[in-house]
């Protein structure tokens, strides 16, 4: 299936989020973890043909983890595999959202190929995470994102991790550059905020968007909203929940997002005003369906 033009090549990592455990802080779970790789499985779960670029170990943590992606349908024919470990990331949940203290050297997780020779074949490329801020993986995201915006739709979710363990102006200064290239950039307002410290993200997104591209902002609980170059910007309220779980909802969104925009016909970043609103609409309900269950794996709205 590798390459098309309703496919997403999905370029990133795939970890281990070790978690605590209900009724004991002291004892943690491993959980498949990762922001493109929770993009990855959702895609392939609401019948987006997704196709993951990542580093894979042969530790007992790399076979959880090629088990899960390959069980919803992701196509890993673009991996790359080493010997090394997997990396691991610590989640502490607290009353301010998911913090995570990362283990990512020497792992085979950040081993990522460079395909900047195949991002013409696929509709659309996803790039953001760890893996475009942590070498050696961050060459080959910015190799493969450049050839992407030359020759498909690059689409960014630059998921700023408050916590990274790197130097924060070099992180900053990779993801913005990102954004800078990219077609598509789905970002929450804690992220934009710690890219363009000081200045207001919706102004950042009419900054973006006046490039040409389309920006979604997402707040979490207020909401979602589009901005383009050419039309107001729209926007579509949260889908009311009962909260069981945050972690990956933003991934789902974004999943939602890719899937619903290739589900209209053509991924592009000038979708009419009413495409916008549906692809949000559709992206909030994605979203929902995670916050609503233990887990990352979204289910798809509107299934009848």
């Amino acid at each position: 299936m590798t390459g098309g033009p309703g496919a997403v090549l999905v370029l990133g990592e795939a970890l281990i989020d070790l978690v605590p455990v209900d009724g004991d802080g002291g004892v943690r779970a491993a959980q498949f973890g990762g922001a493109p790789a929770n993009v990855a499985v959702g895609l392939a779960r609401l019948g987006t043909p997704a196709v993951f670029a990542g580093g894979l170990g042969d530790d007992g943590f790399a076979r959880t983890i090629e088990s899960r992606l390959r069980a919803a349908g992701v196509d890993l024919a673009l991996c790359e595999h080493s010997g090394l470990p997997t990396a691991l990331a610590v989640a502490d949940p607290g009353a301010g959202g998911t913090g995570y203290h990362f283990h990512l050297q020497d792992t085979a997780t950040f081993r990522l190929p460079d395909l900047s020779a195949r991002a013409a074949e696929f509709g659309a490329v996803y790039a953001g995470g760890l893996a475009a801020v942590v070498e050696p993986a961050a060459s080959a995201v910015r190799a493969t994102a450049r050839a992407a915006a030359e020759h498909s739709l690059l689409v960014v979710d630059p998921n700023v991790r408050r916590d990274r363990t790197l130097g924060a102006d070099q992180g900053a200064a990779a993801l913005r550059e990102l954004c800078g290239l990219a077609h598509v950039v789905k970002a929450s307002d804690e992220d934009l905020e710690r890219l363009w410290p000081g200045a207001d993200p919706e102004e950042t997104c009419r900054k973006l968007a006046a490039g040409g591209r389309l920006v979604v902002l997402t707040r979490g609980v207020r909401g979602s909203t589009a901005y383009t170059a050419t039309a107001p910007p729209v926007s579509v309220a949260a889908v009311p929940v009962g909260v069981v779980n945050t972690i990956g909802a933003g991934d789902a969104f974004a999943a939602g997002l890719l899937s619903r925009m290739g589900a209209l016909g053509t991924f592009t970043a000038t979708p009419e005003p009413e495409e916008v609103r549906d692809m949000l609409a559709y992206a909030s309900e994605v979203a929902a369906s995670v916050c609503a269950q233990a887990g990352t794996e979204p289910s798809a709205p509107w299934a009848e």
